[in-house]
């Protein structure tokens, strides 16, 4: 199967890019594209005192905002593939910039819900929008290590959220905090209309036929990416505030747990991506899973020592969050020309679905019977996404000796 991006159509110019600038704005694209949610976890505290919401609700939002992307991502994909990712990115910066001053000026509830579905929609165009901008501008030898390094933008919205923008909170605000990030966003908009090359005109690009139905190796991934995001929301959502519930964090020490997981994201996710070679990386998600599952106990640990906390903080970015950068290096690797917005999209789409029933079902059995529980259902759905990747990698392996047997019989003959 031949990658998207690999023909001689793109010159080597565009290819040639000025590929750091290009790898930075996707980058901040990806971190961007999840911000909201981040400040939200991260200010957990803050909102639920000063919005007087329940944190139930507060994993509420997670749940519009992931059940929104996951809704639009198929279709997202598709419309990527049509208008092009400059175009996409630059509606992604604004639309992030316009999600983040709702949230600043949401009064209550409400509004801090339509803020947080309208952020859904630059999540649904993040994945297809800065993969595809690859696959026009990164030759295929360096896509791996660019795929690890703009992964890595969406812990580090994580990292910004719980550190300067946390802090930054303590000054301002966290009104004043959450305005700040939403006029960097309309300057990334900026970045991204004058640093990428210009996208065909829409006209002219014939839109795919593609299947709204996840198919072959990209149903198998949208699985494993549903229950990983659904463990890796509840953590996401959770954490400060079960730092500062549970184990007698303040509010900024407990931002800092947020960040601490964002770092160990960013350089999982980079290390990870550039492991995942073919043969390699299609057992990658398993063991990352295997891996999540234990720190997903030691989350759970901090409970009898605080300490371990930290330790699964480092390995839930470590494993469950490179989990989904792998993800999408397996599928740049191997999807057909014309399709790679639209399979990202739709492994995306699983990944968000995760996201939108993990909190939910998290709050509900922290506040019932206790954190402990909760952790314990982030551990059973990061093992389920360790055997939906097992069955897959299996799966794989004996579809592609088959296919090897056959071509070898049509050798002989």
């Amino acid at each position: 199967m031949v990658a998207e991006g690999t023909t001689a159509a793109a010159s080597s110019g565009a290819r040639d890019r000025e590929p750091r600038t290009v790898t930075a704005l996707l980058t901040c694209a990806m971190a961007f594209s999840m911000l909201q949610l981040f400040l939200i976890g991260a200010l957990g505290p803050r909102l639920v005192d000063g919005l007087g919401i329940s944190p139930t609700m507060l994993g509420l939002t997670t749940t519009v905002g992931f059940g929104t992307a996951a809704v639009l991502s198929p279709g997202g994909g598709r419309m990527v593939d049509r208008i092009g990712p400059r175009r996409a990115l630059v509606l992604l910066f604004l639309l992030s910039a316009a999600a983040l001053a709702l949230i600043g000026a949401a009064p209550g509830a409400g509004l801090l819900l339509g803020a947080v579905a309208l952020g859904g929609i630059p999540q649904a165009l993040a994945n297809p929008a800065t993969n595809k901008a690859i696959l026009a501008t990164v030759e295929p030898a360096r896509r791996g290590a660019v795929t690890g390094l703009k992964q890595s933008g969406v812990q580090l919205g994580a990292l910004v959220a719980g550190l300067p923008l946390a802090a930054l909170a303590g000054g301002l605000g966290w009104r004043g905090a959450v305005w700040t990030a939403a006029a960097v966003a309309l300057l990334g908009g900026v970045w991204a209309l004058r640093a990428l090359p210009t996208d065909p005109p829409a006209a002219s690009v014939p839109p795919a036929r593609t299947s709204y139905v996840p198919r072959g190796m990209v149903a198998w991934l949208a699985g494993f990416s549903l229950f990983l995001g659904a463990g890796i929301a509840s953590v996401n959502t959770y954490l400060a505030l079960y730092g500062t519930e549970r184990l007698g964090m303040g509010a900024t020490v407990a931002g800092a747990l947020v960040a601490v997981l964002g770092v160990a994201g960013i350089l999982g996710r980079i290390c990870w991506s550039k492991a995942a070679r073919p043969g390699r990386a299609e057992w990658l998600p398993a063991l990352l899973a295997v891996g999540a599952v234990g720190a997903a106990g030691l989350l759970a640990g901090g409970l009898v020592a605080v300490p371990l906390v930290w330790v699964g903080a480092v390995a839930v970015g470590v494993f469950a969050v490179s989990g989904n950068a792998v993800s999408m290096v397996l599928v740049m690797q191997r999807a057909a020309p014309g399709r790679a917005g639209a399979d990202s999209a739709l492994v995306a789409a699983g990944f968000f679905a995760g996201f939108a029933v993990g909190p939910p079902l998290f709050g509900v059995l922290a506040q019932g019977t206790g954190y402990g529980a909760g952790w314990s259902l982030v551990a059973v759905e990061f093992a389920a996404a360790g055997v939906v990747a097992l069955l897959w990698g299996v799966r794989d392996r004996r579809t592609r000796t088959r296919t090897r047997a056959r071509a070898g019989k049509g050798q002989e003959a």
